[in-house]
């Protein structure tokens, strides 16, 4: 069964590919580098749910395809709910993951220890000719340091350490990382939908 992954992320691309292979070794994954002329639709929605939507709807029409698409992001109430759906455009609409974390560290340094709590969300669409076919959401709860750690993840991944782990998401091993991330926890709530549609599929 085919299924494009709405995304030119390496970093997310390789993450989905990493789970999404282990639980069904017979998913024929692509990604929208396999489309190059292929033009994603602006990201304005409010809300990670309402990005996740539109480019899930807009790649499954052209593409003709399955399709899953996910938004995904750091939330601080502390910070009025900074960086929120505008997580990887938090410091400009250029900026690096650097500078989106320097931004960061700059508003959580007047911050007391106690508030500098957050989570990651992640919204997941499924989606394909017809329409929407499923959305789900998962959440990873944690707080923030005031320095970064660790060489691996990305985005804010350095500055993230989930409750119960003493490692930041970019210290943890990947394996690790994979099976308690935000994106996990969304993903398990499709599993039944990809376990009926690869059914049909094998029929």
């Amino acid at each position: 069964m085919k299924l494009i992954i709405a995304t030119g992320n390496l970093h997310k691309i390789r993450e989905y590919k990493a789970i999404l292979k282990q639980l069904f070794p017979t998913l024929d994954i692509y990604t929208l580098r396999d489309f190059p002329t292929y033009e994603a639709p602006p990201e304005d929605g409010i809300s990670f749910e309402d990005n996740a939507k539109i480019k899930a709807l807009s790649a499954a029409k052209e593409l003709k395809c399955l399709v899953l698409a996910d938004d995904s992001g750091l939330v601080i109430p502390a910070l009025k709910g900074e960086p929120g759906v505008r997580s990887a455009r938090y410091a400009g609409e250029q900026a690096t993951d650097q500078d989106n974390r320097n931004k960061i560290l700059s508003n959580l340094k007047d911050l007391p220890e106690k508030e500098r709590v957050g989570y990651y969300e992640c919204a997941i669409c499924i989606a394909d000719e017809t329409g929407i076919l499923k959305s789900v959401r998962g959440f990873c709860e944690g707080f923030l340091l005031c320095e970064e750690k660790g060489g691996n993840g990305f985005g804010y991944d350095p500055l993230f350490i989930k409750y119960d782990y003493n490692k930041t998401f970019s210290q943890l091993d990947e394996s690790i990382k994979n099976r308690i991330s935000h994106r996990r926890k969304a993903l398990d709530k499709l599993l039944p939908l990809f376990e009926s549609k690869l059914a049909l599929h094998e029929a």
